[in-house]
């Protein structure tokens, strides 16, 4: 097993161990929101490259959200897109923190009015699929970066006619897929649907609904 862990200090704020606390070297596995909060509705502070590393400090256990640090920058990661080393395979941390040793944490949500918009709102669904299914299996899959990217007169598009944002479990990137029940918009002219998930423009493939680019 090749896995980098470090003793660390006793976690602060709003971050409560369960157990011992040690912190981990992950890697983004594709271009990764950094939010303040557990959830897709919680503001992004950032944006955790493909291949950068962080620091983390432990997950949740009820969700698949870690406490993390990127480049001094505190905040709240998904799980099933960072991942780690075993056994010279790469594999998503979260479904694999108990052979990682990644200590469960508690987050106090007396901060949520902190999400984006100023509420946490609801959840309207689920993201589908997409590269979390390929990392649960054990195998990271290749070909979501490989997905054109738009040109620039249809994310202009996008951002001149934002749509009311929905929120859908899990966090969105590149290759998941959009939910039948959430309404598309279509870009004229082009090959392109469009919504705001999770607080970003996104520009989904028609066929197959899946976010081929997230317009920042």
């Amino acid at each position: 097993m090749s896995i980098k862990i470090s003793l660390g200090a006793t976690v602060a704020g709003l971050l409560v161990a369960t157990s011992a606390y040690a912190e981990t070297t992950a890697t983004a596995w594709t271009d990764l929101n950094l939010r303040t909060g557990p959830g897709p509705m919680y503001e992004i502070t950032t944006v955790i490259p493909a291949t950068e590393a962080v620091t983390v400090d432990g997950c949740l256990e009820a969700s698949s959200w870690c406490r993390v640090n990127y480049a001094g920058t505190d905040g709240w990661a998904s799980g099933d897109y960072l991942t780690a080393m075993i056994d010279d395979a790469q594999v998503p941390i979260y479904v694999n923190r108990e052979r990682i040793e990644i200590p469960s944490v508690a987050y106090d949500d007396k901060d949520a009015t902190t999400a984006a918009g100023g509420a946490t709102g609801a959840v309207a669904g689920a993201l589908v699929g997409g590269p979390v299914g390929a990392l649960v299996g054990g195998a990271i899959g290749l070909g979501v970066g490989a997905m054109a990217t738009p040109d620039e007169r249809v994310t202009t598009y996008v951002r001149s006619n934002p749509v009311d944002p929905v929120y859908l479990d899990g966090e969105v990137v590149v290759g998941a897929g959009i939910p039948e029940t959430v309404t598309l918009r279509e870009v004229p002219d082009s090959e392109y649907y469009y919504t705001y998930v999770n607080g970003v423009p996104v520009i989904v493939e028609r066929e197959e609904r899946r976010v081929v680019h997230i317009v920042r």
